[in-house]
């Protein structure tokens, strides 16, 4: 709907109602694992959604009612779908449809680890183009302070509108966590921060609407450094896990055990886990946000960038383990045959995303290892941005298993047959401690 500018207060006043009374489309931009299930819980709270995309073949799905998630059911956007409460569209001049407008679109990294916001930039030209009184903006994708204010608000600006009287421009992270039974989109709690003190309102009004609890914070730096807070302190202290695994291995003793003696201590203490490496879009890429933009105030965070290069050298660390349990059995990895267990960034989900997986996998190729994959999540791996490897999950069963020279197991799905892994490989390299954890323990399963 096409609102006239009677003046900030009543035209704030207006929108809200509209907001309140669920006459008011939302729309989310980019339906991956973050605007997907936004956008459920937009339409399952009560409010017409539009769903923007540029993959034709996720639009045919969700429009036919299918989901590509594994943990969304096709039986939830059927609903929506079939209730005329959702459509998706690879059409953005449907942008001006919708009323708030949601963007939840990827910022990957370049080649040279430096921010790539070529999927912001494309989308906010492309909101600008729709601009009109009323609309609300939320960015969502996670990026370094200042992205909103310097990046996409120059280019709605363009349209000769004011931020925070005609139009609403507000960052609110996403927090999403694929497999996450205990919190879902509803009930994580919602940092929202607007240019204006009118952004900041207004969409906390929308976003109180389907969120359990929305909480304001002074601008949108704030909620941007925020965020990168969140995923900072996770790297960094993974990778201090990761760094003593290797100093703990050296010196005889079980990183695993230590971790359960320290957690007896009731303060002062948070667990973090090694493993293969980082994945997943938040925590491997951005730490790395944060450093770029630091440098343009002259400052060097040492720390976090010592952090992202302990945890990316974790697939060559668990390739090197491999190849001296090879060794001590008269056996080379050249021609070797290596089944990789799971290929998703985390058990029990089906997200590749810069999965430490596809990095061991082409290691292995590299190194001359004859490689196949087993995932109940994944049975094939997709073409992605730095990796097309064309693999299609394999039967794992006491026949396969056995016909491998090692398994490396990567995720720890739950699905797994870890029994009969345990009695049917020759050589098991665990990267997650899964075997030990459910009293596999024998002279041929090795820790890396």
């Amino acid at each position: 709907m096409d609102i006239q500018v009677p003046g900030e207060g009543s035209h704030l006043a207006i929108l809200k109602r509209q907001i309140e009374r669920r006459e008011y489309t939302v729309g989310v931009i980019g339906l991956g694992y973050v605007g997907l299930p936004l956008v459920l819980r937009f339409a399952e709270a009560g409010f017409a959604v539009l769903g923007f995309d540029i993959d034709p073949d996720k639009i045919d799905k969700l429009n036919a009612g299918v989901s590509y998630i594994g943990q969304i059911g096709s039986d939830r956007i059927e609903a929506l779908v079939r209730g005329g409460r959702f459509e998706a569209t690879t059409n953005f001049e449907w942008l001006g449809k919708a009323d708030a407008l949601v963007i939840c679109v990827p910022t990957p990294l370049t080649r040279h680890r430096e921010p790539d916001l070529q999927y912001i930039e494309r989308t906010a030209d492309a909101v600008a183009a729709s601009l009109r009184a009323g609309h609300l903006i939320c960015l969502e994708s996670t990026t370094y302070p200042g992205t909103t204010e310097e990046v996409v608000l120059p280019r709605l600006a363009q349209r000769g509108l004011t931020v925070g009287r005609d139009f609403f421009l507000a960052y609110s992270p996403e927090r999403e966590d694929p497999g996450n039974r205990q919190y879902s989109t509803a009930t994580i709690q919602k940092l929202v921060g607007g240019v204006t003190p009118a952004c900041t309102e207004l969409a906390l009004a929308l976003y109180s609407q389907a969120i359990d609890r929305a909480v304001p914070v002074s601008g949108t730096r704030v909620a941007e450094a925020a965020k990168i807070l969140e995923n900072v302190y996770r790297a960094v202290n993974i990778a201090l896990v990761n760094e003593l695994k290797i100093a703990f291995d050296r010196m005889g003793i079980d990183v695993w055990e230590v971790i359960e003696a320290a957690k007896t201590k009731p303060f002062g203490f948070q667990a973090f886990y090694p493993g293969p490496g980082l994945g997943g879009h938040c925590i491997p890429i951005d730490p790395f946000y944060l450093t770029w933009k630091a440098r343009e105030y002259g400052v060097t965070t040492r720390f976090i960038e010592l952090a992202g290069e302990i945890n990316n050298a974790m697939p060559a660390y668990v390739l090197t383990r491999l190849i001296d349990a090879l060794n001590t059995r008269r056996k080379v990895l050249n021609g070797a045959r290596v089944l990789v267990l799971g290929a998703a960034y985390k058990k029990d989900t089906d997200d590749p995303r810069e999965s430490p997986a596809l990095e061991i996998l082409e290691l292995l190729l590299a190194k001359g290892a004859r490689v196949e994959y087993s995932d109940p999540h994944l049975p094939a791996l997709p073409t992605m941005r730095r990796h097309n490897l064309g693999l299609r999950s394999v039967v794992l069963d006491a026949t396969t298993v056995g016909q491998y020279d090692a398994v490396v197991l990567v995720t720890d799905h739950s699905d797994f047959d870890y029994p009969t892994v345990f009695q049917h490989a020759q050589l098991i390299i665990d990267t997650r401690n899964a075997f030990a954890r459910r009293g596999l323990v024998g002279p041929h399963v090795e820790r890396a």
